[in-house]
């Protein structure tokens, strides 16, 4: 059977030939145990480990500057934690479930069982190139799947990297590493993969649904988009702060669920700025000499977010940088720019920023704050600073987002045990603990029938009294 799965020959690339390697090699073992899955998973936690110090390296060296810590906590411990997790939970998930077959169907019994979908397709990101390669690869392989993964061309360090991990960790039938520039992840979306997973932005993840979908490939998209932070009347604004800053400084802001914009009560933007700069230069001192602040990863991301900060100056927008030591052209660094009476023409009130800039916003009324964001498309993360119990429900109900946290920024991604993911513009299923062991799994309906039945009792011919009786009990 596994022997007739045919390779299109006008695209028989490396991409092809492994992908039809892998299928076969599914179908030939297509439901791993759980000791199966667990030595895989432990294997990849042991060589994350012993790998390290050279991916914090090999971070720093791709974007120039990046503070190992920031790696370790942003790369490399959440995907231990994910794995620890997993292990603990996985007997638990794989385990089919009861459901209830219903009196018409007795004494028949109903279970779902968890089985894996194949082979699984995953598309990497430059900002956290570790944790965005090896997270998803962690549900895959929990869920018993197979699994080709698409580096960026942004992070070559790392890629070698990560490819001396996988390659040495795993056999290329189970998991598969590839690079190349936009026409080789082209193809890759292209392939006829039995799950795609794809972390980027909103415009690609256009692109990739529609290559998707001429396979009728599932998709999971981790896209984006501008996630605001709500500054409520009664939440002290040095707090507010303290928990804004970290989220929009790791990794200089290039983060998917990073703070995009802020929304301020009337009169409190200069309490706002003055409060940053301050509370920066504590944490950040000497502006862009400063080690544990991240470059921007590349020229090309440098110039962009320039060339937006200059455009928002030009159409009158108040800018104010958090040093005096602002930027360095020759090392793509670019420490926070803060903003106030930003033109909505402006682009970086239009599309997301990815990077260290911080537009300001004033409200008059809490409900006008949520208006303002639910007039825009729906964020991966909306955050709120406020005490007040009312105020955290009025905003948590009459919102939608991908996710949100309370007086906190990024830290909801962190949750092992809860899914993330997007909605509509900023993605579309999610992944992270058991949502992402479902994600890769098929749930499948099993009906076992008793030698002993009631179900002929149903069958043709029809209109008998006892059909008639049971057709008014059960529509009772």
């Amino acid at each position: 059977m596994a022997e007739n799965i045919q390779i299109q020959p006008e695209y028989c690339t490396e991409m092809d030939r492994m992908l039809h390697t892998q299928q076969v090699a599914f179908l030939e073992a297509p439901m791993p145990s759980l000791d199966e899955r667990k030595k895989a998973l432990t294997a990849l936690k042991q060589a994350i480990k012993q790998h390290r110090e050279a991916l914090c390296q090999a971070l720093a060296d791709d974007y120039g500057q990046r503070h190992r810590q920031d790696s370790l906590v942003a790369d490399i411990v959440p995907c231990i934690n994910n794995i620890n997790y997993s292990l603990k939970r996985l007997k638990r998930w794989m385990k089919p479930s009861r459901r209830h077959a219903g009196l018409m169907l007795s004494p028949a019994k109903v279970t779902v069982h968890y089985q894996p979908v194949g082979v699984v397709g995953i598309v990497v990101p430059w900002n956290f190139p570790v944790m965005l390669s090896l997270g998803p690869l962690i549900s895959a392989l929990a869920a018993g799947n197979r699994a080709m993964i698409k580096l960026s061309e942004f992070t070559p360090a790392t890629n070698k990297v990560l490819r001396s991990l996988i390659e040495d960790t795993f056999q290329p039938e189970q998991v598969a590493v590839f690079e190349g520039e936009a026409d080789a992840a082209a193809h890759f979306t292209q392939l006829p993969f039995d799950h795609l997973l794809f972390t980027g932005s909103t415009a690609v993840g256009h692109h990739v649904m529609r290559a998707a979908a001429s396979n009728l490939t599932p998709v999971t998209l981790e896209l984006g988009g501008k996630s605001p932070v709500i500054i409520a009347e009664d939440m002290p604004i040095d707090l507010a702060v303290e928990r804004i800053l970290f989220g929009k400084c790791m990794n200089a802001g290039q983060i998917c669920v990073a703070p995009d914009y802020i929304l301020v009560p009337k009169g409190q933007t200069k309490t706002f700025i003055d409060s940053f700069i301050a509370q920066f230069n504590r944490h950040y001192p000497n502006g862009v000499d400063n080690p544990d602040f991240a470059s921007v990863i590349n020229p090309r991301q440098y110039q962009r977010l320039c060339q937006w900060l200059d455009e928002a100056k030009q159409l009158g927008a108040e800018v104010f940088p958090c040093h005096d030591n602002a930027c360095s052209d020759d090392r793509h660094r670019l420490i926070p720019h803060l903003l106030s009476n930003v033109p909505e023409q402006a682009t970086l009130m239009n599309e997301e920023i990815f990077g260290p800039l911080l537009p300001v916003i004033e409200y008059d009324q809490i409900a006008d704050a949520i208006r303002f964001i639910q007039q825009r498309p729906r964020p991966l993360a909306l955050y709120l600073m406020s005490q007040d119990p009312a105020v955290q429900q009025q905003v948590r109900d009459c919102t939608i987002s991908g996710g949100m946290a309370i007086n906190e920024t990024l830290l909801q991604v962190a949750a092992d045990d809860a899914p993330f993911g997007g909605i509509g513009p900023s993605g579309m299923g999610h992944y992270h603990g058991k949502e992402g062991f479902l994600t890769f799994s098929k749930a499948k309906t099993v009906l076992t029938q008793h030698k002993y039945a009631t179900t002929g009792l149903i069958k043709p011919p029809y209109n008998r009294w006892w059909q008639k009786l049971m057709l008014g009990f059960f529509m009772r």
